[in-house]
């Protein structure tokens, strides 16, 4: 029957902004510590898989890259779900989140060697005008702060690689700054803090 969901798309990275894996240029994309931990948040809007409502979930995912490059891949990566969701919605969100169900994360799902356990934990996410922050389980907070010219407007990147893989509108990535983000789950290969991240809203499909 296949899948879709809408929603708000926040990535964050241990790199200084603006990370060079957005540009999905090997020659340009060493990572800036020589690895690179990751999170992506999906605040689902709406959607569905396979007759399962998916609406009103929160996703969050974490991968780190040895490096010293993303397309080295080799990573270890986990999903995380809020304890509100169903077994049914589980089943489905691990699938479409780790790649297995096609659309764009099956890029990132690519990339990723070592799934870790999927786990279910507390989840706390907060919008106030450009600033987003999550807290997930004991493991990690997010945060994820839109950056603005002196005129108002979101300052974006546009036409590069991820921001094309990632379906983003007008293939637009909002530039968001991301320190305050920490990362400790014991069985990823270390902790990390995040200084990069860009946003935007998605409308995936999948098979």
């Amino acid at each position: 029957m296949g899948w879709s969901v809408q929603g708000t798309f926040v990535e964050t990275c241990s790199c200084n902004m603006m990370c060079p894996c957005w540009f999905a240029v090997p020659d340009l994309m060493e990572m800036d510590q020589g690895w690179c931990g990751t999170t992506i948040l999906v605040r689902i809007e709406s959607g569905e898989c396979d007759g399962v409502d998916l609406s009103g979930t929160d996703v969050a995912l974490v991968a780190h890259f040895p490096g010293p490059t993303l397309f080295d891949a080799d990573a270890t990566a986990r999903v995380y779900l809020s304890p509100t969701t169903s077994s049914e919605q589980r089943q489905h969100l691990e699938a479409i989140f780790q790649g297995s169900r096609g659309g764009p994360m099956a890029v990132l799902g690519g990339l990723v060697s070592n799934w870790l356990s999927t786990e279910v934990v507390a989840m706390d996410v907060t919008e106030d005008d450009d600033l987003v922050t999550a807290s997930v389980g004991s493991v990690g907070t997010i945060r994820s702060e839109r950056l603005r010219n002196e005129a108002g407007g979101l300052m974006t990147m546009q036409n590069v690689g991820f921001a094309l893989a990632f379906e983003f509108p007008d293939a637009t990535a909002q530039l968001a700054p991301s320190a305050g983000t920490e990362w400790s789950d014991p069985d990823l290969p270390g902790v990390f803090t995040s200084k990069s991240g860009a946003r935007n809203n998605v409308n995936w499909q999948g098979d």
